[in-house]
């Protein structure tokens, strides 16, 4: 097995369980809720901090954005021996009913071409995420009355092509929503041998023109849903 070239951390310094996230600020937000919290790399913005939450050790690491970057990423935690990946970020709304806060759990992701071409060699594949830690995921924002959907994302590369007809459109399909890396993730994910799943904030509403939020407007929301996410995989096994 290849050396971390980004990530460059020990194996020790990485927990079995990784929350991934593309903002540094949100990251940093995210692993401060981890006692003690300990920095294990900064090289090439790929943040990453190990610590504990509920008695158990976890990662919080940066995967940056889109799906190179979010490849390298979780390519390399499952070098340093990560088992299971979450990604907690953001995404465009495509329901109408759907409002800033709001929280979308991916059971599945589409794309178009980009990175995972170059895994599968062209070949389209369906990425999903682990349906045990989507099931648990799903009911953790149930039990905390959280105003969430579950269903299929569409992974885009390319932000500025985004538009309030995307949904109308042959690759909105039955999404409910579009990000950046899930796909990525999950595919690369199920190459590796690594559990994933996705936990998305709605940051802004693509079908009612609702303007995003940035990360800072989103703080409040990231905290409560980030101890949702560790409480539940404080009880979810790797």
């Amino acid at each position: 097995m290849p050396d971390p070239q980004h990530i460059r951390a020990k194996r020790e310094d990485i927990a079995e369980t990784v929350i991934i996230s593309g903002d540094p600020f949100r990251v940093d937000q995210l692993s401060s809720l981890l006692k003690p919290r300990k920095l294990v790399n900064e090289y090439r913005g790929f943040l990453t901090y190990t610590g504990r939450y509920g008695g158990k050790k976890f990662t919080v690491a940066c995967h940056g954005i889109g799906g190179p970057s979010a490849a390298i990423a979780v390519e390399e935690l499952a070098m340093l021996g990560a088992k299971s990946i979450v990604r907690l970020g953001t995404c465009g709304g495509l329901l109408k009913p759907m409002r800033v806060g709001d929280l979308v759990v991916a059971t599945g992701a589409g794309y178009l071409g980009g990175t995972l071409d170059h895994y599968f060699s062209g070949r389209k594949i369906t990425p999903k995420p682990d349906n045990g830690l989507t099931r648990a995921l799903v009911a953790a924002a149930k039990n905390e009355g959280m105003k969430s959907y579950s269903g299929k994302v569409f992974s885009t590369d390319a932000f500025y092509t985004e538009s309030r007809d995307f949904g109308k459109r042959p690759a909105g399909g039955d999404y409910i929503a579009v990000e950046m890396e899930c796909a990525t993730v999950f595919g690369i994910g199920g190459l590796r041998g690594v559990k994933t799943a996705g936990v998305l904030i709605v940051s802004d509403n693509m079908s009612e023109n609702v303007p995003m939020a940035d990360a800072k407007a989103l703080t409040s929301c990231v905290e409560r849903v980030g101890k949702t996410v560790f409480g539940c995989l404080s009880e979810t096994q790797s």
